[in-house]
């Protein structure tokens, strides 16, 4: 009888969460971009997992976006199982390199490359569904998601980005790692949607393959990253996929009170929100939706 009572109550008793946040040391980062990669596998992860890349803003690194209540991501690691790369940025200020030659060209051995080799890492080490790769991140960390989705299409499926600036806005005319670019962040660099097009076209010349979708959030009063960005990103990436700047479909507060969800098309979704700053709060349903997680 003891022992009935015993194995009963083990057998109710819920598991203790073992998995934690891990430094990867050998991902084969770059000679030029020393940026760290940092993994977190749930207890529960599932076979052939996703992978969802989670990139920091500035004057954040792995670890502190991980454990920031506000990023929403280790959680839906756990509740999913699938699994999350935290990129940790070498850069003064922590801010990413949006802005060098290296970086805004496919393989060149910036800090787009140096992510891109942590997703293969993550995809060859935890068996990882090349399928289902997607990227996420605020402010820097979304500057960097448009970068990625520029020059490595053929690794992610989707992006959710929060707060950004298009692909190659913040290019330095030095061709210098991490260079703040005032024009672009004050919301002065206006280009039309094919010359967005084939600046982010021109990071991977050649490709003629798919392309991820693109969740692009911003806030309307936002200081730091100009509104019109917001703008501009559409344009870039409704010209990359050839569709109309006119939305087909839009919903007032969604998902949200004073938030508006505008569809251009299946690949392109645009939500504005409006009276929030820099950066919008991450949405995890909304974005693991769009993903399809």
């Amino acid at each position: 009888m003891r022992l009935s009572t015993f194995v009963t109550a083990g057998l109710l008793a819920p598991a203790a969460l073992a998995a934690q946040l891990q430094q990867v040391q050998d991902y084969a980062n770059t000679a030029q971009s020393q940026a760290q990669m940092w993994v977190y596998v749930p207890d529960n992860v599932v076979e052939n997992p996703p992978i969802v890349v989670v990139i920091h803003s500035c004057q954040s690194n792995a670890q502190g976006y991980f454990q920031n209540s506000l990023i929403p991501w280790h959680g839906g690691s756990d509740a999913g199982g699938y699994i999350t790369v935290w990129p940790s940025s070498p850069n003064q200020g922590t801010c990413w390199d949006v802005s060098s030659t290296q970086t805004l060209t496919r393989d060149g051995g910036g800090d787009s490359t140096a992510i891109a080799n942590m997703i293969k890492y993550a995809l060859d080490t935890y068996g990882g569904d090349p399928e289902r790769v997607y990227v996420t991140g605020g402010s820097s960390g979304a500057m960097m998601s448009n970068v990625l989705a520029a020059t490595y299409p053929d690794l992610i499926s989707a992006v959710s980005l929060y707060s950004g600036v298009p692909a190659g806005c913040f290019v330095s005319s030095s061709g210098g790692v991490d260079q703040w670019n005032n024009q672009c962040s004050g919301g002065q660099m206006i280009k039309s949607a094919d010359e967005w097009a084939q600046i982010a076209e021109d990071m991977y010349p050649g490709y003629d393959g798919p392309r991820p979708r693109m969740q692009i959030w911003h806030g309307s009063v936002d200081t730091t990253l100009a509104p019109q960005n917001y703008e501009e990103t559409i344009k870039q990436w409704t010209g990359v996929f050839g569709v109309s700047q006119e939305p087909t479909s839009e919903q007032q507060n969604t998902p949200q009170q004073g938030y508006t969800t505008s569809d251009y098309g299946e690949n392109v979704q645009g939500i504005w929100a409006q009276g929030v700053g820099h950066s919008v709060p991450a949405h995890l349903e909304e974005s693991e939706a769009w993903f399809g997680l």
